[in-house]
């Protein structure tokens, strides 16, 4: 894979230091298509296995851990900020324009192997044969659990959803900023990494007596989910106070707004490692990015299908068959949308075989669907 030459590493080390005891850290890129180019609308994809790659490369056990490991996810990546435009079934990159790709880590193992991989760090970020240069990176956010913590606070917490938001509640999408939802969104990466574990269940009983929202500006959208199905989330911007009697527990009266400022790092919601849920402090009018027509689009083509494949496997019911129905949704969905099997296979990390035969039984069932109409 390409990496940098002697001017980017300078460029990069001259801007990139942290103490040794850092935990947290944030970086944002500077990306530059070489020329226009087109995308597909599940670029985050990619996004999420190049940067899984540069782990690989460096450190495998590292890379299966943020693949596969059980616990909470060590890192979150943005989608591109920047102007990206619908054409045909694909999305439309400039070169005469720059894009910012925002990563994060909140483990201390992550930070020690960021650390060392911008010591020789790569020129370009790969998607499926569209090289986006890298221009520059630089730090967003460096600092400690304990410094979380322990740093000085405004009254309130403000939050604002870059990306769209949403959590999973009784097996079903939930795009509202509910504060005993967010709050343990926040809690349970807290909980993984922190080393300071709270207990879990009483820490959300207080959120549920004490946390309000006192104002908000809030849409909503559906969008592409990772590697299968869609969900609607919201954006906007959101503002949490607390009661008059939340300070008599002071443990977590300090924790919230600890939470708060992880914000940043951990972003919100699920699926944070494809895009979602990207979040910032503070409180802003300005209007968040909107989800580029074909996106939108393929994410409501999902939904769609997805509704019509669970209908039909009601019989069978449970996890398993919510799962089957997404994968069908997705795979047939994205070749409506003209992409091969082999690529769609790649992504969802499924045995081509199993794409080829998903293919067949979603299309099937569709006609079926189409005649009992």
């Amino acid at each position: 894979m390409p990496r940098s030459n002697p001017s980017i590493i300078n460029n990069y080390e001259s801007h990139l230091n942290w103490s040794a005891n850092t935990e947290l850290v944030g970086l944002v890129f500077e990306l530059a298509p070489k020329a226009d180019v087109s995308i597909y609308p599940q670029y985050t994809i990619g996004l999420h296995a190049w940067f899984l790659d540069q782990v690989r490369a460096v450190d495998p056990e590292l890379s299966a851990y943020l693949h596969d490991g059980e616990s909470e996810k060590p890192f979150t990546i943005s989608a591109l900020d920047g102007k990206l435009v619908s054409s045909g079934k694909q999305l439309h990159l400039f070169a005469s324009n720059t894009y910012h790709w925002y990563v994060t880590a909140l483990s201390k193992r992550l930070v020690t192997w960021l650390a060392q991989w911008l010591k020789n760090p790569p020129t370009e970020v790969n998607l499926r044969n569209a090289p986006l240069q890298i221009k520059s990176c630089q730090i967003t956010h460096a600092v400690t659990y304990a410094e979380l913590l322990n740093s000085d606070h405004e009254d309130t917490i403000a939050l604002q959803f870059l990306s769209p938001t949403s959590f999973r509640r009784k097996g079903h999408h939930l795009p509202l900023p509910m504060p005993t939802n967010v709050f343990h969104s926040y809690l349970r990466r807290w909980n993984d990494f922190s080393g300071m574990p709270v207990d879990q269940e009483t820490f959300l009983a207080w959120v549920d007596d004490h946390v309000l929202i006192t104002r908000h500006l809030l849409t909503s959208a559906k969008v592409l989910a990772g590697k299968k199905g869609a969900v609607t989330g919201f954006t906007g911007a959101v503002e949490f106070g607390l009661s008059k009697e939340a300070a008599k527990q002071p443990e977590f009266y300090k924790l919230f707004y600890a939470l708060g400022k992880l914000a940043p790092y951990c972003g919100t919601g699920h699926k944070t490692t494809f895009g979602l849920g990207q979040t910032r402090l503070g409180w802003s009018l300005q209007a968040t990015p909107e989800v580029p027509n074909v996106e939108s689009f393929l994410a409501k083509r999902i939904e769609d299908l997805t509704d019509i494949f669970k209908a039909q496997r009601k019989r069978t019911g449970g996890v398993r068959a919510e799962e089957i129905a997404a994968k069908w949704a997705t795979i047939l969905a994205r070749r409506e949308m003209g992409e091969s099997l082999q690529v769609i296979a790649q992504d969802m990390g499924i045995p081509y075989e199993t794409v080829k035969t998903y293919a067949k039984l979603a299309r099937r069932a569709l006609v079926n669907n189409s005649d009992s109409v």
